[in-house]
């Protein structure tokens, strides 16, 4: 009988696509057959669902989409996800509500300071609860997946803010409505039990809010199948709405929650936090029938250092030629295999296959040799760190929204219409303002122009997103300068606020904003969508680790400033009294240090 051979070679490739070279060779056909007969050919499931994608003459393909996503994603029962019954628009709408009334609750938090004391402390408190985030993304991508992440880490937030309305009721805000603000009366030294409270309250808060935002940015991402482009398309949108949930939740605390701290009510500000995280873990929950899930992939960490390890005791060893690298087939592995790439061919030796790397039992040594796709996940990080570490320096402009801006308003005349006073840290309004308009008008003004351009549906790369938010911050920074010149020049008396309004200050807040929809919406898009499928969660929070050091680096800039510039007797650039200080310098020393990572 005569045969049909067919050598079928399969090369995986990114995004969960495949080459398929079929080759066939036909033997001599009997006359009794005039054509072989391919039905009669057992077929594998993979080429039957490729087999019946292609038209008969290969120029058609079928995008009809199948019943269940295409990238690995089950449902809470651990079933393979349907596209039609989970995940899109409807689970990730349900995201943003909670992600909205969880940052009601963060912008709530908020500490009355003094000048560089107060810009230290927001600071810090920031910078410690974005560098949690690490630990989040870090259980989230080894071990519990996002959903048990985002709701462990929501329910120690909620405990937290419990705490802090707790302490505030019984040990610091005594009498009720106390403060330093006009017309409260004063309120009596906490005690040590009081601070203590305090502190470790605000922390836990922290580590809560912390652990939970670059789960919930990452999982918000899974609910797209890329394989179908209809989804691929609305995960471009879901970063812009995304960072939109988050400024329509701070919009609400620091204008209405602002108000009640600014007249003493600091309990009722806490209490309503409170209510804002409960009824945010309440709508998380609700989603839990319709949220696809990716399987958690083990720990990074060690397979990162596997592969430093793997390579550093192969370090004598010559490359193979072509590509005779380590890979291993997992489906149950959770990851997509990655291609080699010829950058960064150091790490490459820890897949190069030697007979010391195998135990007894013909077992491998996971800390001999490593997989291509270990090799590759290393490489993404490496090679992505120069560009996390120019978006720190970002951020560092980003904090002076929270702290020299608010002691540069607070030395302005704060009263509108000779009546109305408008706390200084309301100012933000601006910022989140400007934010939501930017976040529209980029998605259907400048996205459509500049694609016309670029070929590129989303506008302009994210790269050149980010470079765009970085000069817009530079604007901010000179523009701040400015209104320090000026407040300055108008002051009266020194021990008085300058007569110059306030509202001045409503540009540089402004273009904060729009620098913020190019940056952190890029960043979020970028590290996100360039990690491997191992380290996804990981993406996201080197996004939120650049806003925690940009925070500390603003505590130590803001320290130095301070020393360096008042030394032998001078007051310095950043004083008590605004008044005697030059803080337009301060502001003109980060456009310098910006102006240097744009050329670099």
């Amino acid at each position: 009988m005569d045969t049909l051979e067919i050598e079928i070679t399969m090369t995986p490739i990114p995004m969960d696509t495949l080459e398929i070279e079929i080759v066939t060779t036909a033997m001599p056909v009997p006359n009794t057959m005039e054509s072989p007969n391919t039905s009669s050919i057992p077929m594998t499931p993979l080429q039957s669902e490729f087999s019946g994608s292609s038209s008969s003459n290969n120029e058609t393909e079928n995008t009809t989409p199948s019943l269940y996503t295409e990238d690995g994603t089950v449902d809470f029962r651990g079933n393979p996800a349907v596209r039609a019954t989970t995940g899109g628009k409807k689970t990730t709408a349900i995201l943003l509500v909670n992600y909205a009334l969880m940052n009601l609750a963060f912008g709530g938090v908020a500490v009355d300071l003094e000048n560089a004391e107060a810009a230290n402390n927001i600071s810090k408190w920031t910078g410690t609860v974005y560098i949690f985030a690490l630990f989040g993304a870090f259980l989230s991508d080894s071990y519990v997946g996002r959903y048990i992440t985002c709701i462990v880490f929501q329910v120690i937030y909620l405990v937290g803010l419990v705490m802090l309305s707790l302490s505030s009721l019984l040990f610091l805000v005594v009498p009720s409505q106390c403060g330093d603000g006009v017309g409260l009366r004063p309120c009596r030294p906490p005690s040590r039990l009081g601070i203590a409270m305090f502190y470790v309250s605000t922390y836990t808060a922290a580590f809560g809010v912390g652990g939970y935002q670059p789960s919930v940015a990452t999982f918000g991402a899974d609910q797209f199948d890329e394989s179908d482009a209809t989804e691929r398309r609305s995960k471009l949108a879901f970063f812009s709405h995304f960072y939109l949930a988050l400024n329509v939740g701070s919009l609400f605390s620091n204008s209405f929650l602002a108000f009640y701290e600014d007249k003493g009510m600091w309990i009722r500000g806490f209490w309503v936090s409170t209510v804002a995280v409960a009824l945010g873990l309440v709508v998380f929950l609700l989603g839990t029938p319709y949220y696809r899930h990716f399987k958690p992939t083990g720990n990074p960490v060690t397979r990162m250092v596997q592969v430093f390890t793997a390579a550093f005791h192969k370090r004598h060893i010559q490359m193979p030629p072509g590509e005779d690298l380590h890979e291993v087939e997992d489906e149950d592995s959770g990851i997509r295999k990655l291609l080699h790439r010829d950058q960064l061919r150091c790490p490459d030796k820890a897949a190069i296959v030697t007979e010391e790397d195998y135990h007894a039992g013909n077992t491998k040594n996971p800390w001999r040799l490593c997989t291509v796709t270990q090799v590759e996940e290393v490489k993404c990080i490496l090679g992505m760190m120069p560009i996390w570490i120019c978006t720190i320096e970002y951020s560092v402009e980003f904090t002076q929204m929270a702290s020299t801006f608010v002691e540069q308003g607070t030395a302005m005349d704060t009263n509108l219409f000779g009546r109305f006073r408008v706390p200084a840290a309301s100012m933000s309004v601006f910022d989140i303002s400007s934010v939501l308009l930017s976040v529209l008008a980029y998605r259907f003004v400048v996205a459509p122009a500049a694609s016309r351009f670029t070929r590129n549906p989303d506008g302009i790369t994210d790269l050149q997103r980010m470079g765009s938010g970085l000069v817009i911050a530079l604007l901010g920074m000179l523009a701040a300068a400015v209104v320090e010149i000026n407040r300055r020049r108008r002051v009266v008396a020194v021990d008085q606020p300058s007569p110059m309004s306030v509202l001045w200050q409503a540009p540089q807040y402004a273009l904060i904003g729009a620098s913020e929809v190019f940056m952190y919406i890029g960043q979020l898009d970028f590290f996100s969508g360039q990690m491997p499928d191992g380290l996804k969660c990981f993406g996201s929070s080197l996004c939120m680790a650049s806003i925690s050091l940009g925070n500390f680096a603003s505590m130590l800039a803001v320290s130095a400033v301070t020393s360096v510039t008042a030394r032998r007797n001078r007051r310095g650039w950043i004083t008590k009294n605004l008044n005697y200080g030059h803080l337009e310098l301060f502001f003109l020393l980060l456009v310098g240090l910006s102006s240097s990572c744009l050329t670099s």
